[in-house]
């Protein structure tokens, strides 16, 4: 039997307008297969309900891809009041509905959201999220009809704006910290106006530096991906597909950056420990200072040292 081809290394960060309707798994498989690349994931998935900013990470930006799900996201959502679903969103089944009443104004959403969803909250997840309880999803569970105790945990909600009030829907703009869930958030203020409320649309704008106007659609990458001639090479092909993607570092390139020289920067790849004598970083972007060629990431210890920490493949 013939060696079985497992992909062709690619490496960089490609930003998909995820569309709506499917898993972030299914996406991130169909544009793996497009680039033909042995390696991709993505960086904190998205519901089939939601739609936008989903970072897919290639070969050697996987290494990277923490720093994304860390990152400060931002959402704009509609919340559909009067209805509320088990899994908060309008893929649940209803469980119940209520008569919206005349209290409910934009004036009273205002200041529910300057009291309760400004700053630190605390905030119990749904069970339909995909946190794991002893190695399984929530989702399955509550899928199964199996509840269980979920903690609350804390987040920060560094902006949240109405940006439009229907009667009977909100659109809200939200920045937050990691871990923020935006189906929560609409449950809460349902059951704070009285009449329940769950997620009608959700997309994600923007993921740590990355930008929504910067994103590419699933359509638009197959339309690149086609031959613009019968005969035009895969290479060429290629290298179009390729033009698309983001340095791995840039994921975090507002890191501060350390140049070294090319004697220094055998030494880090060798896991060997430099001294600088620099004032102490908890995280610095390493670059050779005559290529530009990125190394990795490290900290500079109390002492000046430099200690790699997570280092790019020596085959790059």
């Amino acid at each position: 039997m013939g060696r079985r081809h497992k992909g062709r290394p690619v490496d960089g960060i490609f930003l998909l307008d995820k569309p709506q309707g499917v898993s972030s798994n299914y996406v991130l498989q169909g544009v793996k297969r497009i680039y033909g690349a042995a390696k991709a994931g993505h960086t904190g998935a998205l519901d089939p309900l939601a739609t936008g900013m989903l970072p897919l990470t290639f070969g050697e930006a996987t290494k990277f891809s923490q720093f994304l799900l860390n990152a400060d996201k931002r959402y704009q959502t509609t919340a559909k009041l009067g209805i509320r679903t088990d899994s908060s969103d309008a893929d649940g089944q209803v469980v119940a509905t209520a008569d919206i009443g005349e209290h409910v104004t934009r004036e009273l959403i205002q200041s529910l959201l300057e009291e309760h969803f400004t700053g630190e909250i605390e905030q119990v997840p749904s069970m339909f999220s995909a946190l794991k309880h002893n190695g399984q999803p929530l989702y399955k569970l509550a899928r199964q009809g199996i509840t269980v105790e979920v903690k609350r945990r804390q987040v920060t909600i560094l902006n949240i704006e109405i940006l439009d009030f229907r009667g009977d829907e909100i659109d809200l703009d939200i920045r937050c910290t990691k871990g923020t869930y935006i189906r929560s958030i609409v449950e809460d203020l349902g059951l704070y106006l009285g009449c329940g409320a769950h997620v009608k649309v959700l997309r994600r704008l923007d993921s740590g530096p990355y930008q929504a106007h910067s994103m590419i659609t699933l359509e638009q990458l197959q339309k690149i991906a086609a031959p613009m001639t019968p005969d035009e090479p895969p290479e060429s092909i290629q290298k179009r597909l390729d033009a698309l993607l983001l340095a791995p570092w840039s994921a975090i390139e507002d890191t501060p950056l350390i140049e070294l020289e090319a004697e220094q920067c055998a030494r880090v790849l060798n896991g060997i420990v430099i001294n600088l004598e620099i004032a102490p970083q908890p995280l610095v972007r390493i670059q050779e200072k005559d290529t530009g060629k990125f190394l990795g990431i490290g900290e500079i210890t109390q002492e000046g040292q430099l200690v790699s920490r997570r280092l790019m493949s020596t085959n790059n």
